[in-house]
């Protein structure tokens, strides 16, 4: 065996060792409170047969055939995001492949060598690893705090952009945005929302629910969990869109979506429009969750991400396997990719989720934790 093979797998039994191995499962039929599918549009045969009606009429390509700057642009994907834009209350937006593009095309791009970029921490690893590309100057603030995040601040030096999340994908809390927006403006920063967790429950997302879409810099839409579809748009100004197409690498040197992919995304925000009560629904089955629920290890969320902290991989595994042989899928949260001490189970509620196996479900996960 070769030194690099022998290296990759002492790295994997280290990690077999630890308790956090990762390994790809195969479909199941358990009840879904794992996937971020939180509206059903993933599911949707109407949604469905709406994209297919919209790609019949069009004589489209099966692929783009390139990138967006050669041969892979179309009117309808330029019209596509002036009418996402606009639905967001933004002045523009760039579309990117997927969510993961759209932050390490944004974060490696904007800040540069002696910028700076303060992030919660908690922040999704896409935004660290666009950080890490840029050279900027990096920190990092402790969860949701304040008077941490002005520390951070009063040490940055530059152009200085501030991220977080409007709903945290592995706590489902939010963040204090109008109090964050206040220290912003106060430090000249630049501040960056995440909006990938909150469509859904929020139809345009928490900054526009609470109108502050003129309060930020830019804001980062993705399509593939409560969208149904697959996809992503960084919303903000002319400036920013245009310093985008010539400095993100990950729009640039990138095959363009299929028109498959751009006509899916349309026909999502047509759905998201006159799906109000699938977001009752929704925030019902959100209620009827926290209201069943008996222990003081659930982290306070109003959000459809739920989770109990158990405080090793070990504990979360032998939960999530113990739930699973009782006909849910629910999957354990590990270290590394949540801090040692914070391994959990994480539910995630969907309209779909019937009274009935939200009842069925918390009423396991208490005989489970309080045994």
């Amino acid at each position: 065996m070769s030194k690099a093979l022998i290296y990759l797998s002492s790295r994997l039994e280290q990690r077999a060792a630890e308790g956090s191995l990762r390994t790809l499962k195969p479909e199941n039929d358990l009840v879904d409170f794992c996937s971020n599918d939180y509206l059903g549009f993933a599911h949707s045969v109407e949604l469905k047969e709406s994209i297919r009606k919209e790609i019949e009429r069009y004589d489209a390509l099966n692929g783009s055939t390139g990138s967006r700057l050669i041969s892979g642009n179309l009117n309808y994907t330029e019209e596509l995001e002036s009418q996402i834009a606009a639905f967001h209350g933004a002045e523009t937006g760039l579309l990117f492949n997927s969510g993961y593009d759209a932050n390490v095309g944004l974060f490696s791009s904007l800040p540069q060598k002696g910028d700076t970029i303060i992030h919660d921490e908690l922040i999704h690893a896409s935004i660290i690893d666009g950080a890490r590309l840029s050279h900027a100057n990096r920190y990092s603030f402790k969860h949701n705090d304040l008077e941490n995040l002005e520390a951070k601040l009063k040490a940055a030096k530059g152009n200085c952009c501030v991220v977080v999340e409007s709903v945290y994908s592995m706590d489902g809390d939010e963040p204090p945005l109008q109090q964050i927006i206040a220290l912003t403006e106060q430090y000249e920063a630049n501040l960056i929302v995440d909006e990938a967790h909150a469509i859904g429950l929020y139809p345009a997302g928490l900054v526009s629910e609470l109108g502050l879409q003129d309060e930020v810099f830019a804001r980062v839409m993705t399509f593939g969990k409560a969208m149904g579809v697959h996809g992503a748009i960084v919303l903000g100004g002319d400036v920013l869109r245009n310093y985008l197409i010539n400095f993100a690498r990950s729009f640039i040197y990138t095959t363009a979506a299929s028109f498959h992919q751009v006509a899916s995304i349309k026909m999502a925000y047509e759905f998201l429009e006159r799906s109000q009560s699938a977001i009752d629904t929704l925030k019902t089955n959100i209620r009827l969750f926290k209201d069943q629920l008996n222990t003081s290890a659930l982290i306070d969320s109003s959000s459809a991400i739920q989770c109990i902290v158990l405080g090793s991989n070990d504990k979360a595994k032998t939960a999530a396997a113990e739930l699973q042989r009782s006909g849910f899928d629910v999957k354990a949260i590990m270290s590394p990719t949540v801090a040692a001490g914070a391994e959990r189970i994480r539910i995630c509620l969907h309209a779909y989720n019937t009274a009935d196996e939200i009842m069925r479900l918390t009423s396991a996960i208490n005989r489970i934790i309080n045994e």
